[in-house]
């Protein structure tokens, strides 16, 4: 039998192009058997050799090799020095937020997702955790926000709903000079797009169960960190904490990473479509969209991204307007979540931000006649055929 290549010996990926990666990952086979599709390892513990020996593996609370498989695929991605994989979007979060201590200081985006804010202001907050909120599009604002305790700037970009763009590199020099962490929400972006731990940031993460895994069909949370320190805390905590991914999830990533690049690519293209046909509509009075260049900060999306994503907002008329659509939509579905295949169409008022307090969604432009748009991957054409109907 041929011997295949060590679990451990993936070091050649980093000579391969993003889009060949993807399709690879880490070791991109089963170096046991040969399976091309990498195997669900489905056990729960692993039999020891003797004692003192094992096989790499015990327990699958403490590592699984399908999981390892997606956390080392999403390190060579991101380009940092290890990958977690966790078993929602805000698994991520409360893994990386447990860095702080009490008595810390964490500056968040102003608009970014609901839920980020909901367990700084409910559950942190318990723990001695301060908080504020600024425009990261605003440096003379995050500059001014800045406190002693402060230890964690956490940047969402392009932010949800309302599309703003920070500057990572910019943004990342400022922790840097108060010794802070620099965290980034990459998920509408994916390291396709983005990649802000070359930018500058410390730790990067994500909503797996949107882009990354591209297909609605699993929930999951990605974390890679550039720092070795930062790599022991969030192992030790997700050992302790038990809120890894399973490895079927894993697997659905894994094969959702497979097709990242071709899926990107026509979100991207659809959704430039998509946002210049809504800016004709008489009933749309604004729509935000990072690709236009118009857009406040299109020079910065221009510098630190290859692509704009598939995501749009925009605001009509009325509310009334804004139901109509929600109703009458067919193709799109009004559904929450964000980054499949198909065409989705959001209310943040009453979803993604019903817990947000009204004063903030109302500054922020959050209101009943928002809509948010993740474009899938369908024909362009019987997107914006769907969105003509559904606004007559």
């Amino acid at each position: 039998m041929k011997n295949f290549k060590n679990y451990n010996d993936y070091s050649k990926k980093e000579e391969l192009a993003f889009e060949s990666k993807t399709v690879h990952g880490a070791l991109g086979h089963d170096p046991m058997t040969g399976a091309v599709s990498f195997p669900i390892f489905q056990s729960s513990t692993f039999r020891h050799i003797a004692l003192g020996q094992d096989t790499g593996y015990s327990y699958s609370r403490v590592k699984n090799p399908t999981r390892e498989e997606l956390e080392r695929t999403m390190a060579i991605l991101e380009e940092g020095i290890a990958g977690f994989a966790v078993s929602s979007g805000m698994a991520a979060v409360t893994s990386v937020l447990s860095l702080l201590n009490p008595g810390d200081h964490i500056i968040l985006s102003d608009d970014l997702y609901g839920g980020t804010l909901h367990i700084n202001e409910i559950f942190f907050s318990r723990y001695g955790i301060e908080f504020s909120q600024v425009d990261m599009s605003d440096l003379k604002q995050l500059n001014e926000t800045i406190r002693p305790n402060t230890k964690m700037i956490f940047v969402e970009t392009p932010t949800n709903p309302m599309m703003k763009v920070a500057d990572i590199k910019e943004i990342s020099k400022i922790a840097k000079s108060i010794n802070a962490v620099m965290v980034v929400d990459n998920t509408f972006l994916t390291p396709y797009y983005q990649k802000p731990l070359t930018l500058g940031a410390d730790i990067v993460i994500h909503s797996g169960t949107k882009y990354l895994g591209g297909h609605n069909d699993t929930l999951a949370g990605i974390i890679v960190v550039k720092k070795q320190e930062h790599a022991d805390f969030i192992l030790g905590q997700v050992k302790t904490f038990g809120n890894q991914i399973a490895p079927l999830d894993a697997w659905l990533i894994l094969r959702g990473l497979k097709t990242l690049t071709v899926r990107m690519k026509q979100h991207n293209e659809n959704s430039i479509k998509v946002a210049n046909w809504l800016r004709k509509q008489p009933k749309v009075k604004e729509v935000y969209f990072v690709g236009f260049e118009d857009h406040p900060q299109y020079s910065i999306t221009k510098e630190q991204t290859t692509g704009f994503g598939g995501m749009i907002s925009f605001a009509v008329d009325s509310e009334e307007t804004a139901k109509k659509i929600l109703e009458k939509v067919d193709l799109i579905m009004f559904a929450e979540s964000l980054g499949g295949t198909e065409t989705l169409i959001t209310y943040p008022l009453t979803q993604t931000h019903n817990s947000v307090p009204e004063e903030i969604r109302e500054k922020l432009g959050i209101t009943g006649k928002l809509l948010r748009l993740s474009v899938g991957i369908e024909e362009a054409d019987d997107i914006i055929k769907d969105l003509e109907n559904a606004l007559k």
